[in-house]
């Protein structure tokens, strides 16, 4: 562990405790080709986590570079996913009722990816800006007629876009505030670009939920952070912002929406705040005994889906899985499963159709190439997204192919 790792990013304490140790796995989002794999060019780094005992800012150590993980042939697209699609619409649905949006608005998102957000305001004639760091997504957003500004975020950047006119009335950010390794820095450049009394809304997987059903999957290098309110208001207040609402979403296997402002602007508190703080402190997260015997729980999931995997193959029955999303290479690197275990994963994404996963190198393939193989087993690997992936995959379970889950145990649906 470098200097740097020893202290908390947030609040600059020694970090001691441990939350969970996954060894060495690749880079979550870095799919591989045939010749990354014989050049050797498949690398792995250390994947630990930590838990300050002060702030409890759960937190990865960096081992990567920030740029190295959003480089410009990032290949998450948002729209692939069509639950996620509809989620987007309902926000924008529920923002422009909400604050009143109109043709002389601004909503801006941070991390806009390829528009798959914004599209909704813009085709109801409310003005958006795009901030997003990776050229390929952002390139998608502008040819779909998303204004976008290739850039990372920060305190300089968002002071920059106010000093063109461009605050914002809202300001969308979902899913990247633990993908940041300055967090501080991050969420200041949010007070720079609000209105007055302009409002940002911050969505990510809750902490309590990730204990609480051992999504230990959705831990990987690209976040850089493991979220909850308590220690997200002590971040917010020094960076001049303040929670003044907070829902509670089915999303990322259960997620939080912040509603944040200024810490001078008129928004009233809400009861759901308070209520929120409560639920975590009844889970102990201001405590670090609220975060002890995690790893205990992670080797009970992975002997679940090894005993799946055994039992299968003695039944001589053929798995396939479904969704390459990081999430899976994050499972299928720590439970060292390789494609003798599971021939092929298909996925909708055709940047990586034809590639491979990173470590296990399990073969992407289209939906239709593994429709055509009628497995008798299909490993959801977004497991939050089963019932998508189902309605889409109608036809194998018409045949006979059974689905299987495998957070927070290997369960056969």
């Amino acid at each position: 562990m470098t200097d740097d790792n020893c202290k908390c990013r947030f609040c600059g304490s020694r970090l001691e405790t441990v939350f969970a140790d996954l060894g060495s796995t690749p880079l979550s989002n870095s799919y591989v080709t045939r010749a990354d794999i014989e050049a050797g060019r498949d690398r792995s780094y250390p994947l630990v986590v930590r838990v300050c005992e002060v702030c409890f800012l759960v937190q990865a150590d960096e081992v990567v570079r920030h740029a190295e993980i959003f480089d410009a042939d990032y290949t998450y697209f948002s729209s692939y996913s069509d639950s996620w699609v509809a989620h987007a619409g309902r926000y924008a649905r529920a923002m422009t009722e909400r604050y009143g949006l109109t043709s002389s608005s601004l909503v801006a998102e941070v991390a806009s990816n390829d528009g798959y957000l914004l599209q909704h305001f813009h085709a109801a004639g409310v003005p958006v800006l795009g901030i997003e760091p990776t050229a390929s997504t952002a390139n998608a957003a502008i040819a779909r007629g998303i204004p976008t500004r290739i850039e990372y975020f920060g305190n300089v950047f968002g002071r920059q876009l106010a000093e063109e006119g461009l605050q914002a009335d809202l300001i969308a950010a979902n899913n990247v505030l633990a993908h940041v390794p300055d967090i501080l820095d991050f969420s200041a450049g949010f007070r720079e670009l609000l209105k007055e009394d302009g409002v940002a809304t911050f969505e990510f997987p809750h902490i309590l939920n990730l204990i609480r059903d051992v999504q230990f999957d959705t831990i990987y290098h690209e976040h850089f952070s493991y979220l909850g309110l308590l220690t997200i208001e002590r971040i917010f207040k020094r960076a001049g912002l303040r929670v003044f609402d907070v829902e509670e979403l089915p999303t990322h296997g259960g997620s939080l929406r912040l509603f944040a402002c200024r810490l001078e602007a008129r928004h009233g508190e809400t009861p759901a705040v308070e209520a929120m703080r409560a639920k975590e402190r009844e889970a102990k997260l201001d405590s670090i005994g609220g975060y002890a015997g995690f790893p205990a729980r992670i080797e009970n999931c992975l002997a679940s889906f090894r005993r799946f995997l055994t039992d299968v193959r003695a039944a001589g029955k053929t798995v396939a899985a479904y969704g390459a999303a990081a999430k899976g290479n994050t499972f299928f690197n720590v439970c060292g499963v390789t494609a003798a275990d599971i021939p092929l994963i298909a996925d909708r994404s055709h940047a990586k159709q034809g590639k491979f996963l990173p470590g296990s190198h399990i073969p992407i393939v289209s939906p239709e190439s593994l429709i055509e193989t009628r497995p008798d087993y299909v490993v959801i690997v977004p497991w939050n997204l089963a019932s998508e992936v189902r309605s889409q995959l109608k036809v194998l379970e018409g045949s006979g192919t059974r689905f299987v889950t495998a957070i927070p145990e290997t369960r056969v649906l």
